[in-house]
């Protein structure tokens, strides 16, 4: 599948247009391939949108300071393109904010989140260590902040059974502009506070989903994200780090697949 542009958004679709759609938004530093191991799978019944975030991949650099209000935008102008009149929005990490920000933003346009690994509100020392972390990548750029993230992502036995998985992933946050990554490094810090306890709450079907080892975004922030959610559903991943989409791709597809299910006949 050749990719698309939306005046510098780069996008991909899968299956049948005429399915219920589905748009799935990735995390910081990375790219619309992450979901190269949900896709196959997902788009057997659905319409699937993959794309870049402004400043990731191949899509052009944010127009603006970036914020979630700016992703969100560009999320929306996407379904716009595509004649989507409601999706259910993916979204892993950063991504997972942004589809929190849109459902908030545009809510006839949201059938369904999946928020998957995302964070809430941190701890002041975890707060402190991300925004140590948004500052080394301002001054010596994603370099300096690539193996850690990797230790932090996958559990460490899969990382000495998975060199491979690592060069690819790795290879993906090298691609960011130093110029362009803290900046929105920074979103994910610091963009929390306008995404929680919403006016009105968020009442849209929502699966929450985080591995019990994802130490930054883990069990207990998945679920205060649901408390902000009527009627949200949580499940917990056992034995996994962040990048539970890819060390476990089966498990967390099903888990998709099974919430897309269950309620269909609530989001039609």
């Amino acid at each position: 599948m050749l990719d698309k542009d939306l005046n510098g958004t780069i996008f991909s679709e899968f299956g049948d247009p005429e399915a219920p759609a589905l748009l799935l938004i990735h995390g910081l530093g990375l790219n619309k391939d992450v979901w190269q191991w949900q896709g196959p799978e997902l788009s057997r019944d659905h319409y699937v949108v993959s794309y870049d975030l402004y400043g990731h991949g191949k899509s052009n650099p944010p127009p603006t300071t970036p914020s979630l209000r700016m992703f969100a935008a560009q999320a929306q102008a996407l379904l716009d393109h595509l004649g989507l009149a409601r999706a259910t929005v993916i979204g892993f990490s950063l991504g997972g904010m942004i589809a929190r920000r849109m459902v908030q933003d545009h809510p006839d346009q949201v059938a369904r989140i999946v928020v998957l690994h995302s964070p809430h509100q941190r701890s002041a020392f975890a707060q402190q260590a991300i925004l140590d972390r948004v500052e080394l990548a301002r001054s010596e750029g994603p370099a300096a902040t690539v193996e850690v993230a990797l230790d932090r992502w996958f559990t460490a036995p899969f990382r000495r059974q998975n060199p491979q998985m690592m060069s690819l992933v790795r290879s993906w946050v090298l691609e960011n502009e130093p110029e362009i990554y803290h900046t929105v490094y920074r979103v994910l810090a610091e963009g929390i506070d306008e995404i929680t306890t919403p006016e009105p709450a968020i009442s849209c079907p929502a699966l929450i989903v985080t591995g019990d080892q994802d130490f930054g975004n883990g069990p207990e922030m998945s679920q205060a994200i649901a408390r902000d959610i009527v009627g949200a559903v949580v499940r917990i991943l056992p034995g996994l780090r962040h990048m539970a989409l890819a060390e476990d791709p089966t498990a967390m597809t099903h888990m998709i697949l099974s919430f897309l299910a269950e309620t269909r006949s609530a989001a039609s």
